[in-house]
């Protein structure tokens, strides 16, 4: 396997896609062009989404076609060079395959190598579920089932308190309730600026910022690029 997941594309006061855009240079070595998965985008269109991406690709010489463009969108994905998909709202995101019943072909795809790309959402749908996602539920999946390329969950755009004068959980308060629920499951929170490259035998965390390991039964911890996390990608129930 060859992932890199984004939390995010843009960084405060920078153009989009701008920050992580030589780390999807490397994921996507020797690709012309990749299959783009546009669905989490619900206030904006398909097409708009496309030339936004497309305009940041065009420095790397990559073109952007997507699927929603495709009358066979499984066949399609089936002949991708690389398969990415952007952020917006996870479950959008998921209905939206689910119909199209496109996670089984992705997982099959990026299991025998083609590289994938994914940011926020994009990222959130590589895990077991959706259930670690920021988002508003504004329709409903079939399940919360996703495409399950890693064993972990991810919790994009992590941040470690409220707002000023807000009085509800924090992030890690709702991961904490999630993990009462699934016990066995490590959650990672994925702070803004930061990425994780996954191979089917190892993974790093890239960015200038910690990111925090949460498992019910363990005290939550911080880890830095360069530690090791292959722990991470040791298969677990």
């Amino acid at each position: 396997m060859n992932l890199l997941l984004i939390s995010n594309s843009t960084n405060a006061g920078e153009p989009y896609l701008k920050y992580p855009i030589e780390e999807i240079k490397k994921t996507l070595a020797g690709v012309t062009e990749v299959v783009f998965i546009p669905y989490a985008a619900v206030t904006f269109s398909y097409d708009e989404y496309e030339r936004k991406v497309q305009e940041r690709f065009n420095e790397i010489g990559i073109k952007v076609s997507s699927v929603h463009h495709a009358l066979n969108k499984r066949n399609f994905v089936r002949h991708a060079q690389a398969i990415v998909i952007g952020g917006g709202n996870t479950f959008a995101l998921l209905k939206k395959m689910q119909e199209e019943d496109l996670l089984d072909t992705i997982f099959r795809r990026v299991k025998a190598g083609t590289p994938y790309v994914g940011w926020s959402a994009g990222s959130n749908v590589t895990c077991p579920t959706i259930c670690t996602t920021n988002d508003m539920p504004i329709v409903q999946p079939s399940s919360f089932r996703a495409i399950g390329l890693v064993p972990f969950q991810i919790n994009p755009h992590y941040l470690d308190a409220n707002p000023e004068g807000h009085a509800g959980e924090t992030r890690e308060q709702r991961i904490l309730e999630y993990l009462e629920a699934n016990r066995s499951r490590y959650v990672v929170g994925l702070r803004e600026g930061c990425m994780l490259r996954v191979t089917e035998d190892s993974i790093e965390l890239i960015g200038k910022r910690p990111m925090r390991i949460f498992k019910k039964g363990m005290q939550t911890y911080e880890v830095n690029a360069g530690d090791d996390i292959s722990f991470l990608i040791k298969r677990t129930k």
